[in-house]
């Protein structure tokens, strides 16, 4: 079971890495680009996924694209959310209780990955 501590360290340890907080929590930003965040049940959210959102602690991230979020919900439909808000960016949410600390850490690094410029996923790749 992951938490949200598991969410910082992995974003602290990814280059120009920066935490904001947000009027629904918590969000990791890479050069003003924003690739994690605490999801919050926001009105314009499905009521299905809002009740969820709204039980317990749900996480999103980029990802490179649609098909990605789409296979990760299909893989494992209780722990990634089928959609959290209409804006058409890829991106998956899930919930952080039901995901391993690897699997995070995978997560949060690929969300990264998608918004760091080159110079940085360089850096990160030297060590």
């Amino acid at each position: 079971m992951a938490t949200i501590d598991d969410l910082r360290r992995t974003a602290a340890e990814l280059p120009g890495s920066e935490e904001r907080a947000t009027t629904g929590g918590a969000a990791w930003f890479v050069r003003r680009k924003l690739f994690a965040w605490e999801c919050h049940p926001w009105p314009s959210i499905p009521a299905d996924m809002r009740a969820i959102i709204a039980a317990e602690p749900v996480v999103g991230v980029k990802v490179a694209d649609r098909v990605d979020a789409l296979a990760l919900v299909q893989m494992a439909p209780d722990v990634f959310l089928r959609t959290t808000t209409s804006w058409g960016e890829p991106k998956v949410a899930f919930r952080l209780a039901a995901i391993d600390p690897a699997h995070l850490a995978e997560l949060v690094t690929e969300a990264w990955r998608v918004q760091a410029p080159k110079y940085l996923r360089a850096e990160y790749d030297a060590r």
